[in-house]
């Protein structure tokens, strides 16, 4: 294995400015990683070899011609296929979008671009980005690089599976209820989820527009940082953009790696930090907890009582928003179409194309959200789940008059086995049980390693107030310098 594959995004960024190193042999050394190993992690749907080169042999030119470079030029980065890339593969882990290479690049694709990371690939996701194990998945499944027999976490399993294999250093994952805190929790690796708003959507195909958010996955806090740092920021082709800068993450990474929480308050969930949880992962957090308050940091409990409403909340609002953007797949304007020999009508040449596009888990969520919003039915669930919204944003609002920051527990539970829980929707549903007040919320939230249990990690989530994404990664970075990074057994 070449040690390249083994440092962190930083430590190339720094080989590939000074010249001990080209942005080239880097990406060599991940594209082999990736050919020796994902056979088995299954963490990529695309490789785009060609294009990996080409862009880490422009990065070599500028660096010979003398021309500044970004703090991740040369860096590879894998990129979860629910945004769209120019020319690349992008199918959300769908039949439906089979084959389709979009016009265009997302945002957050042409920000990598402009900043000189390398892109790898497209990675596997859950299918729409609906799933917490990366099984639903329409072209197999991703497994966890600690235990092959286990899940990597979903919906973004395969941009963590990467991280954790070494098949890349730096990741791109989107977050609409825990999709990129929770594999970052069962795979040992760090998954930040930005303010709604702080990063653009622009080109992410949409699941739940409400709570869809694109954000950084990494081995590292810093290194999450700095690509939280080139992603961010506001975006006019975004309605939903938050016309400010991004909060100084960097800086505030840099200045927690010094390990010194002195004055920072923090909440640990009461209703996060006993029942639900497996007795590994609670022992983990709470060891966790001990050391950052040998860190410096203040704890105290804190109580939200809606968030034990989340969970059902939000199985109301994103299948509903996702049962109105999944129609524009209709097999008639680009993706699959199925059944047009000339002697269909059009209606059931869409209904054909969505049966055989779709998998069981998105019409499952399609039809939820289409009954909840349905005639009569409105106001007695959307309606109320809205309601049960508003009550979490108060709970969250009330909590951080007293806090600087929130902690618990990523996930109740560490990594499952494959087939576990797939005849069981509910038992999949609650691996996001953590995780969804803050996409109710809309702030950001970062999951840390803090431990193992059973020999397999735990992930530490914090969470903070809107636009003040640098507190979690102040904490996230304390814990960090503290308890150190996680190395799974090889390949």
């Amino acid at each position: 294995m070449s040690e390249l594959i083994r440092k962190t995004a930083t430590e190339i960024a720094g080989l590939v400015a000074s010249g001990e190193t080209s942005a080239v042999e880097v990406t060599r050394a991940h594209l082999d990683r990736i050919t020796e190993v994902d056979d088995r992690v299954r963490a990529f749907l695309h490789v785009d070899t060609e294009g990996a080169l080409a862009a880490a042999r422009a990065v070599d030119e500028r660096r010979a011609a003398g021309e500044p470079l970004g703090p991740l030029a040369g860096v590879p980065v894998a990129v979860k296929d629910v945004l769209t890339t120019r020319g690349v593969p992008t199918t959300v882990g769908s039949k439906i979008l089979e084959g389709w290479r979009p016009p265009y690049d997302a945002t957050i694709v042409s920000r990598l671009r402009e900043a000189g990371t390398v892109m790898l690939g497209k990675t596997n996701m859950d299918e729409f980005a609906m799933g917490s194990s990366t099984e639903y998945s329409a072209y197999g499944a991703t497994h966890n690089p600690w235990d092959l027999g286990r899940i990597p976490g979903g919906s973004g399993g395969g941009s963590a599976a990467a991280l954790a294999a070494y098949e890349a250093p730096l990741a791109i994952g989107s977050d609409t209820g825990g999709s990129i805190r929770q594999p970052g929790a069962v795979t040992g690796t760090v998954g930040a989820k930005p303010t709604y708003g702080g990063t653009s959507r622009y080109g992410l195909v949409a699941f739940s527009s409400s709570l869809d958010t694109p954000g950084p996955c990494a081995r590292t806090v810093l290194d999450a940082a700095l690509l939280h740092q080139v992603i961010g920021g506001h975006d006019p082709r975004d309605s939903t953009s938050i016309p400010a800068p991004v909060p100084d993450v960097v800086a505030a990474a840099k200045l927690g790696a010094t390990g010194d929480l002195t004055g920072v308050r923090l909440g640990v969930v009461k209703e996060f930090s006993g029942e639900g949880a497996e007795p590994g992962v609670l022992a983990a957090f709470r060891e966790a907890v001990e050391t950052l308050t040998k860190l410096g940091a203040e704890i105290v409990e804190v109580s939200c009582p809606n968030f034990s409403y989340a969970l059902p909340a939000y199985y109301l609002i994103a299948p509903s928003e996702c049962s109105s953007n999944l129609a524009r797949f209709d097999g008639v304007r680009f993706g699959l179409r199925e059944g047009d020999d000339g002697n269909r009508s059009l209606e059931e040449v869409m209904s054909l194309t969505r049966d055989v596009g779709f998998g069981p888990e998105v019409k499952r969520r399609i039809m939820l959200g289409t009954y909840a919003l349905s005639s009569g039915y409105y106001d007695a669930y959307y309606g109320q789940a809205q309601k049960v919204r508003t009550l979490i944003t108060r709970d969250f609002t009330a909590a951080f008059e007293r806090v600087d920051a929130l902690i618990s527990p990523t996930t109740p539970f560490v990594a499952f086995e494959m087939g576990a829980r797939t005849s069981d929707p509910y038992q999949m549903y609650l691996a996001d049980l953590f995780t969804i007040p803050t996409n109710l919320y809309g702030g950001p939230g970062i999951s840390v390693p803090c431990g193992l249990a059973d020999g397999l990690p735990v992930g530490l989530q914090v969470m903070a107030p809107t636009m003040a994404d640098d507190r979690m990664y102040r904490v996230a970075a304390a814990l960090e310098s503290a308890v150190g990074t996680l190395t799974p057994p090889a390949l």
